[in-house]
């Protein structure tokens, strides 16, 4: 999917897990906060958590709630009690499973980039997802933290990218410009502990992504 030279990439903040974090996300620039509803991260919050931190959010600001593998009953506490999320399948799930568990809800599906991890063919089995999230392959789920390698992504997918993978305001700029992507996530790269946001990092993060925006304008 083309990017245009006066794209303003949209800024994800991930794995929010405090109502004074949810605040500084958004007054930093935020226009998504993801909360993670996968039980082995160290930033997990419940769903009725995770509902009293989206009721925070003012509106144009999405609440991503993050799924990894979850059951029918899990995804169905997730819908009921925050009505406004969109969904990110960040497991193993299938097509099938994912518009099943959404059940007509938008949704995102997270991939985990590796050499030879086809990401053109994983995006057109996925046609129904709203947006790919691309993230390092690492043990377990998530990115860990690390930073893939980004000649790994295809010029062109179907669906709009959303870059992530050990993101921080040292290289985010760096990122948009050689990647172009519809967004980018971010989560350990802002923190000062895990599950612990630091706001100066997060507005350092956003008026990067602004900087990044700038300059691939002037570029064109």
């Amino acid at each position: 999917m083309p990017i245009s030279s006066d794209h303003r990439t949209r800024i994800k903040i991930c794995g929010l897990t405090r109502e004074a974090d949810v605040d500084a996300a958004v007054e930093a620039g935020a226009d998504a906060i993801g909360l993670v509803l996968y039980a082995k991260s160290p930033r997990h919050v419940s769903v009725a958590r995770a509902a009293e931190l989206a009721r925070r959010l003012p509106p144009f600001v999405t609440p991503v709630a993050l799924l990894v593998n979850a059951d029918d009953t899990l995804a169905a506490e997730v819908r009921e009690a925050l009505p406004q999320a969109l969904l990110q399948f960040h497991g193993d799930e299938t097509p099938a499973e994912c518009e099943r568990l959404a059940l007509g809800r938008p949704w995102l599906r997270a991939a985990r980039m590796a050499p030879g991890f086809d990401l053109l063919d994983f995006a057109l089995s996925f046609p129904a997802a709203q947006a790919l999230l691309v993230d390092a392959h690492v043990e377990g789920y998530g990115g860990g933290g690390q930073v893939f390698d980004w000649s790994l992504l295809p010029p062109q997918l179907p669906r709009p990218m959303v870059l992530s993978g050990g993101l921080h305001p040292g290289n985010v700029e760096e990122g948009i410009r050689r990647v172009r992507p519809w967004a980018v996530d971010v989560s350990s790269g802002v923190e000062a502990s895990k599950g612990v946001k630091d706001a100066a990092l997060m507005r350092q993060f956003c008026q990067a992504v602004r900087t990044a925006d700038r300059l691939c304008a002037e570029a064109a």
